[in-house]
């Protein structure tokens, strides 16, 4: 995150036009209750005077009726009013801060790979969750704390003036000495506050890793090295929460000192006028209950400002993530989508991340219609591919068309509805198994539903789960196996039955029975449409209609597996060096092969085979 503080003015006036203009109605009234509120205390402050000079002094008993009254009045109205406006203000400031919530959530998940990339889960968790919290209860503060003591602290010093004006500058006499230290203070909350958020966001992230690699950090016995790295930020972010929660406290402190100041001022001052007669003791109790309540109200508002600061850091980052240009976007003007069964073409794709080049002059094409595997090892830009067919990213150079239509000119809800996608990470939600494979959709039927569930065979294992379509399957799918999971995930993509059908190592992590009965669904799901596969086990892609080899992002062989087995070269090895059906017997020809060619120094030989494997398959 940028490290130049953005301007309160500034942040305000984000936040005004982006959503609490939107509420200026209910603001106005909610305004107009805190008024009355306010005016209240100075209403209290002005009824001490006839109270003690008509009342206590005078024993005028005529006066102690109406005086009783007016007392009975100002609490009543104070109460209803104060009421009133904060229930508004809660709701102003819960709908301010749920739709900033929404607002950011929509713009973080329109961005690119390469955003998210660098700004991980936890840090985003905590911007959308614990960030805006903290600007909704300072705002609310703000507004329906600073809002009424602003107006109370201004009717009890009209209260005072119309006392006397000299008693009155006297008490105030030291604000102006706090204006320097109250400045370096606040400075000093807003560093220490945007410190906190930072290490906060640091703190989400942990978590986050924590809780999602739970199992390897079981595995490898890390429990105590995961705590104490947690141990070590918790103790940095309460150390920087601290600090600036005593800058905070300095403004208040600041000002019961000055307050300290005043009352003794004004005590030697007026207290020989009240013994001269000068003054009566109503007025200076009048005098002094409006100062002694404006003090109240000045600590709070001094304290707000510390607040500030630390709602200004939260916001300044909100802002900044709202500010973050999306890179990928749909055209102005659209292109049609492409009908029927569209081909792939790419032509001299080049895309790098940062420095680092990962396709490079990348060109091949998928005929409509029929399958074309992408074979080559961990590294070679195969996912990247997928990426830049469906725009995740987009190459800095080349061609990427579907149909003969350039991705960049299709909208990106028509080019995105093109694709469905099979990986090996079956993504599912903490939802039922239903609205795992409908993902909100109402309209279909229930028998279209039997259908992809039979043809992905989720019916197989649906009569085990407790309460059938309406299980929940746990956080990413954690009730269900793994093979389970990749069927329901299958039979999302049958439901969506869109032309092209992307496989990313789909059976890669299954045991032998749940690879050979997803593969068959998968086979139901790629019939009849454009398949892209990526595979590490040649044994699932022997019978696609072509199979391109890439290596370091560019297309190094191509052909049916037939024809590659022919040219012989890396791929045919690679084959024939393979498992196959499960065997443990290694082509003899192909190994006496590439026996042929290895070197006559066989202890360099298993050292060959494994670079050679690593080369293709990573």
């Amino acid at each position: 995150m940028s490290q130049t503080r953005t301007p309160s003015g500034e942040l305000l006036g984000w936040l005004w036009r982006g959503y609490l203009r939107h509420h200026i109605g209910l603001l106005a009234v909610a305004v107009l209750f805190m008024l009355i509120e306010g005016s209240m205390a100075g209403a209290v402050a002005y009824m001490m005077e006839p109270m003690f000079d008509l009342v206590f002094v005078a024993g005028n008993t005529s006066a102690l009726g109406w005086v009783s009254f007016a007392f009975l009045a100002i609490f009543w109205i104070r109460g209803v009013a104060g009421m009133t406006q904060k229930v508004l203000l809660t709701r102003i400031s819960q709908n301010t801060a749920a739709h900033l919530r929404m607002d950011l959530l929509k713009r973080l998940v329109r961005q690119d790979t390469a955003f998210h990339q660098t700004h991980p889960p936890g840090f985003l968790i905590q911007r959308v969750q614990i960030d805006v919290n903290s600007v909704n209860d300072v705002w609310r503060s703000i507004i329906t704390g600073a809002g009424r003591d602003a107006i109370s602290l201004i009717f009890l010093l009209g209260i005072a003036i119309n006392v006397d004006w000299k008693w009155t500058a006297v008490v105030l006499i030291g604000v102006p000495l706090l204006l320097l230290p109250v400045g370096v203070a606040q400075r000093y909350v807003r560093k220490k506050a945007s410190q906190a958020r930072d290490l906060g966001a640091a703190l989400a992230t942990r978590l986050d890793e924590a809780f999602h690699g739970i199992v390897p950090i079981k595995l490898n016995r890390l429990e105590d090295y995961q705590a104490q790295r947690f141990g070590d930020h918790t103790r940095t972010f309460v150390r920087a929460e601290i600090r600036a929660a005593t800058g905070t406290a300095s403004i208040t402190a600041m000002v019961d000192i000055m307050a300290g100041i005043g009352i003794m001022g004004v005590l030697l001052y007026g207290g020989s006028e009240i013994i001269s007669g000068e003054k009566t003791v109503g007025q200076f109790m009048s005098f002094f209950t409006a100062i002694g309540v404006a003090f109240d109200p000045m600590r709070r508002l001094a304290s707000v400002s510390g607040t500030w600061q630390v709602a200004a850091a939260a916001l300044e980052r909100l802002k900044e993530l709202m500010d973050a240009p999306i890179k990928v976007r749909s055209p102005a003007e659209p292109a049609p989508p492409p009908q029927g069964m569209p081909g792939i073409g790419l032509e001299e794709v080049a895309l790098s991340y940062g420095d680092a080049p990962v396709l490079r002059g990348l060109s091949f094409t998928a005929e409509p219609g029929k399958t074309t595997a992408l074979v080559g090892a961990s590294g070679a830009g195969k996912s990247t591919v997928f990426n830049v067919l469906t725009r995740l990213v987009d190459p800095q150079s080349g061609s990427v068309r579907i149909g003969g239509v350039e991705v960049r000119d299709l909208a990106m809800p028509d080019l995105r509805g093109l694709f469905s996608v099979v990986s090996q990470e079956a993504l599912l939600f903490d939802e039922t198994l239903r609205e795992n494979i409908l993902l909100g959709r109402t309209d279909v039927t229930d028998a279209q539903l039997q259908k992809v569930l039979d043809a992905a065979h989720v019916s197989d294992f649906l009569p085990k789960l407790p309460e059938g379509l309406e299980t929940l399957v746990g956080p990413r799918g954690s009730a269900l196996s793994g093979g389970q999971r990749q069927r329901v995930v299958i039979a999302r993509a049958l439901l969506r039955d869109t032309p092209i059908l992307l496989l990313d190592e789909a059976t890669s992590a299954l045991d032998a029975q749940s690879e050979q009965v997803v593969q068959s669904a998968l086979d139901k799901l790629s019939g009849g449409r454009t398949t892209l596969v990526i595979a590490h086990r040649l044994s699932t892609i022997r019978n696609a209609d072509k199979i391109v080899v890439m290596d370091r992002g560019r297309v190094v062989d191509e052909g049916s597996h037939d024809e590659l087995l022919a040219r012989g070269g890396i791929y045919a090895d690679l084959y024939r060096l393979q498992f196959q059906d499960g065997k443990t017997v290694v082509d003899p020809v192909g190994a006496a092969a590439l026996a042929a060619r290895m070197p006559a120094d066989s202890t360099r030989a298993p050292s060959l085979l494994r670079r050679l494997g690593q080369r293709l398959f990573g």
